[in-house]
């Protein structure tokens, strides 16, 4: 792969940027490590929202970062989930973790995009730069989420018009970008809905707030990534070169992975449209 041009060396950046790029941790991480004193510019503790150059020697402990990081892709994962996992390193409850089954990358770690919870299966996307994970989840971006659900018994009209006008939960108002009936057996209905934020929890709790359980639920599609209908449950595939440059441009990095002034002009009806869908088994 060959590396592309290199950035200008008057170009400054803000410490926890360069940090995220290095592959060190989420930005929301980085920040924490510069909260805790463990990053040092120059032999002096570092504050948040300090501004470094490459003629600067930055450290986290004893290791040295360097700056600016070199324009390499990134890597990205796409991990199918099953139900049963939780996505966290370590559990007090020795529950098994999606990171056991990640291969290691080398010279990084692998940042999970979002979470599902313990009972939600679907699509998990891992990287190695925080850059990606920062644009694909920050509440800003507005980046569309797809699921699948199955509930007990059906939606009426005038719920499916509460979850697209919005439902107050105990953190704020929630509300579906768009919600398609997708049929179901028996006591079962499926339905397919598309939300724009990742709290915790949020769709079975929207659910809950009508009075409705969630039997079955599923994420088939983050942003322009869907869950490759060839995944099985537990397995992962890393995207290629050309997917990854295509998510990148998508979310208007350059092959680094780092924010830059150029930007891809999409209307939002472009960047977040659904693929073809069809009902989990």
């Amino acid at each position: 792969m060959k590396p592309t041009s290199k950035l200008p060396t008057d170009v400054s950046q803000k410490l926890q940027k360069v940090l995220a790029q290095a592959g060190l941790g989420s930005r929301r991480d980085m920040e924490l490590w510069i909260q805790e004193g463990r990053v040092t510019v120059n032999g002096k503790v570092a504050a948040i929202g300090l501004r470094v150059g490459p003629e600067d020697l930055i450290k986290v402990g004893r290791r040295i970062v360097r700056w600016p990081v070199a324009e390499r892709l990134p890597r990205v994962l796409l991990y199918h989930k099953p139900e049963g996992e939780i996505v966290s390193r370590d559990d007090p409850e020795g529950r098994d973790t999606v990171f056991a089954k990640l291969p290691r990358p080398r010279g990084a770690k692998w940042l999970a995009v979002g979470r599902l919870d313990y009972n939600t299966c679907g699509l998990l996307i891992f990287t190695t730069s925080g850059e990606v994970a920062n644009r694909m989840t920050h509440p800003s971006f507005e980046v569309e989420r797809e699921y699948a659900v199955r509930i007990i018994g059906e939606l009426s009209s005038e719920q499916i018009a509460k979850l697209k006008s919005g439902i107050t939960l105990a953190d704020g108002v929630a509300h579906c970008e768009f919600v398609a009936d997708e049929g179901g057996e028996g006591s079962n209905h499926w339905y397919r809905l598309v939300l724009k934020e990742g709290r915790n929890r949020i769709v079975r709790r929207m659910f809950e707030a009508l009075g409705l359980t969630v039997s079955r639920l599923m994420r088939v599609r983050f942003g322009i990534v869907g869950l490759p209908p060839r995944l099985k449950r537990g397995q992962f595939i890393e995207l290629t070169e050309a997917e990854t440059r295509r998510l990148l441009q998508w979310l208007q990095l350059p092959e680094g992975g780092a924010p830059t002034e150029a930007t891809v002009r999409e209307s939002t009806e472009t960047r977040n449209r659904p693929r073809r869908w069809s009902r989990p088994k």
